[in-house]
């Protein structure tokens, strides 16, 4: 199987996750794609309005319904705290599977600032989703510079599983203005409507 990684807090999950998805699942050519709710993020750690992990979870099962998505507790059952090991260890798990991560433009952003971030590029093929509102910021992060002679066209996207490493493609879709931010603004206590079962 063809399967993307989507790692995020999915504080809470909404239909801009699930729009994406859908769009780079159909760009990519993807059997499925597998929302890694985070139980930490390094970079988020200390954040006061980070919800509950069985309500992120449930936020992201419900929005994954329906659709070649699933939601996926696999960090917390790996003990990873960062996207290398966590890559690392998925691709040890499921030999017979090939993974591409995909990340919006915002992280592009400060990826620099991942633990081990070219390591990361040389373990998977990544594709970037832009977001509106961050192209010339994540265009002139270090790690684009770093990136870019390894960029592949968009129109070579369902190629991936033939890229050598390290490779990035990124790529445009019509923007959702929903945002996990902007949710919280409008319903701070939004997680306390969501279940408790997590695997």
């Amino acid at each position: 199987m063809k399967i993307g990684l989507l790692g995020g807090s999915f504080n809470p999950a909404h239909r801009g996750h699930r729009r994406i998805t859908l769009d780079a699942m159909r760009a990519l050519d993807l059997d499925e794609v597998w929302w890694l709710v985070s139980p930490g993020n390094p970079l988020k750690d200390g954040a006061g309005d980070m919800a509950p992990f069985a309500a992120r979870f449930a936020s992201a099962e419900r929005m994954a319904r329906r659709a070649p998505i699933r939601a996926s507790a696999i960090e917390r059952e790996l003990h990873t705290r960062y996207t290398l090991d966590t890559v690392r260890k998925i691709i040890r798990r499921y030999p017979g599977h090939q993974f591409i991560w995909l990340m919006g433009e915002d992280n592009l952003e400060q990826f620099h600032r991942w633990r081990r971030w070219r390591d990361i590029a040389r373990a998977i093929p990544i594709a970037v989703i832009g977001r509106p509102g961050y192209n010339a910021a994540a265009h002139a992060t270090p790690a684009l510079g770093w990136f870019r002679r390894f960029q592949r066209r968009p129109g070579q996207a369902k190629n991936w599983t033939m890229w050598s490493l390290p490779a990035f493609v990124l790529l445009r879709f019509r923007p959702d203005p929903t945002s996990a931010t902007g949710l919280r603004a409008r319903d701070p206590d939004w997680f306390r409507h969501m279940g408790r079962n997590v695997p």
